[in-house]
């Protein structure tokens, strides 16, 4: 796909269709939402077309329930770019009037729109980007980070193997936000149950050999092999690690993997495995139904977590925009933040002053190809972490805006 290049979607909710009387909306033109996403790199898989399909689903479940404001949908590829990612950015807000930009996946992408986005006083719904300075140094009264972040994954794993004794640990770590985060959170999660790190390598994304890195790892005397990367660069990181023969002698913790990836490895590969996830497609009625209407637009694949998280910040997103009556960034933000929001996937969301939607996590176990029964049928229950246990508290973070409750 050419840089820049979008694609549009339009849902016209109609009075008719949705069966709501008549309201006068401040709003003279359509909403427009663009998902800018990766469509073609190493983290297409875990969004890209899909994160398109979950807005779409949004999109029409909020025709339900319009009230005749109308809405349009525009995707662009970032192709992990930051600079391009600002460009496309830019373009929509200057010439496409959109007022939100949800998915952004890759951190450094992230970071750079949602600042451009407060500035124009417009949302940011990072969905699928993981650095938790979204939250903390770098929080906006326009960003909202719905489904997860760095400090969430890599606190959880590391206390959740610290705890079984795996307390050494050696990281191969993607060199950009996303896995400087990870590495940091992880790290001092792992110090402050009694584990340090015996060093680590920092790599470039999409890098294809590891075998350098794997032999220093497995010379460090490390107990556990610690992921700070996703999507292709993990897989191809885990099926080496294989090849060398370091999972017999050393745990792999993957501080972020996605059904996508654990598909891409296949269970014989990923069986075992254990890790950290907002959402997973077959946990409860409501999941698996979204489960199914996904996977008609898209050939049978199941949501991950990331598809998930479009679906409901794009709607609760229009949900506030319909009550506030506005566009402008921090109007709706703060009444996305009014109240708890019930939410099909995640459960109940609340969003704190610094933009984090707070739930519940959930620690799962990858299966054995015996125990699964149907397709994408990968994952077992281990635990629950509440939600004021799963993400970094507030006062932890270094955010200052204040909240506007107190």
């Amino acid at each position: 796909m050419k840089p820049g290049r979008s694609f549009r979607f339009v849902v016209a909710l109609a009075l008719a269709c949705a069966g709501l009387p008549a309201r006068s909306w401040a709003l003279d033109q359509p909403v427009r939402i663009g998902v800018l996403s990766d469509m073609s790199g190493p983290f297409s898989d875990q969004v890209g077309a899909g994160s398109v399909a979950a807005a779409r689903l949004a999109l029409e479940d909020f025709a339900k329930e319009s009230g005749g404001l109308k809405v349009e949908l525009l995707s662009a590829d970032h192709q992990n770019k930051p600079d391009i990612g600002l460009g496309i950015a830019r373009r929509w807000l200057d010439q496409e009037n959109v007022s939100a930009i949800v998915d952004l996946p890759n951190s450094g992408v992230a970071l750079s729109v949602a600042n451009l986005l407060r500035e124009r006083n417009r949302v940011a719904l990072a969905s699928s980007a993981m650095t938790s300075d979204l939250t903390g140094k770098f929080c906006a009264p326009t960003t909202v980070q719905w489904v997860s972040d760095t400090w969430a994954q890599g606190s959880a794993t590391a206390r959740a193997l610290a705890e079984r004794g795996a307390k050494q640990w050696y990281f191969l770590t993607v060199d950009y936000a996303l896995g400087h985060a990870l590495e940091r959170d992880a790290t001092r999660a792992l110090v402050e149950s009694g584990g340090r790190s015996s060093g680590g390598s920092r790599l470039p994304l999409g890098t294809g050999d590891f075998s350098s890195a794997l032999l220093t790892a497995q010379s460090s005397g490390a107990q556990v092999l610690a992921l700070a990367n996703t999507g292709a660069d993990m897989i191809n990181a885990i099926k080496q690690a294989g090849e060398f023969g370091l999972t017999p002698k050393m745990k792999v913790a993957a501080l972020f993997i996605q059904l996508s990836d654990t598909h891409s490895l296949g269970l014989a590969t990923a069986q075992g495995l254990q890790l950290v996830s907002a959402f997973y497609w077959d946990r409860n009625d409501s999941t698996r139904a979204f489960g199914e209407r996904f996977a008609a637009l898209m050939n049978g694949r199941r949501p991950t977590e990331d598809h998930a998280g479009v679906y409901s910040a794009t709607l609760a997103y229009l949900r506030a925009v319909r009550a506030a009556d506005t566009v402008e960034g921090d109007r709706v933000v703060a009444t996305m933040r009014k109240a708890p929001i019930e939410d099909s996937l995640f459960g109940t969301v609340t969003i704190r002053p610094d933009g984090r939607a707070v739930h519940d996590m959930y620690l799962y176990e990858v299966k054995t190809p015996s125990e699964s029964k149907r397709p994408y049928d990968y994952y077992k229950h281990i635990t629950t972490i509440a939600g004021d246990q799963a993400f970094r508290s507030m006062k932890d973070g270094e955010c200052q805006l204040k909240d506007p409750r107190k």
